[in-house]
């Protein structure tokens, strides 16, 4: 059996993994849940809507709920490898902008 199409990586800066930290910091059950959703990603790549967005210039987001409430991983896919950026949970409809610029930031140092 072939193995997935993406393989999963954190973005590493100064030996610290802020997604991982963030995935570690939800309930068990919300980390079961978005680790899913990034594993059908890596499985099935490309993803369209409803569980990936494109954001513009090789940013995308796994688009993740759980229980009514909305999780976002940030990531972006270099060299067969989906590097998870950042993570947040959502709080409104709109994404807010300085998640969006964090994410941005973290990709231009690995893209």
């Amino acid at each position: 059996m072939k193995g997935p199409l993406l393989r999963a990586k954190f973005f590493t800066h100064a030996d610290k993994q802020p997604a991982r930290d963030w995935l570690l910091g939800l309930e068990p059950e919300q980390r079961k849940e978005i680790g899913a959703d990034i594993q059908a990603i890596q499985w099935r790549w490309p993803v369209s809507k409803p569980l990936v967005d494109g954001l513009g210039g090789g940013l995308y987001e796994v688009r993740s709920s759980f229980k009514g409430r909305a999780f976002r991983v940030f990531f972006c896919v270099k060299g067969g490898c989906m590097i998870l950026l950042h993570g947040i949970e959502k709080k409104t409809q709109k994404t807010p902008k300085a998640a969006l610029d964090l994410a941005r930031k973290r990709m231009s140092e690995v893209v």
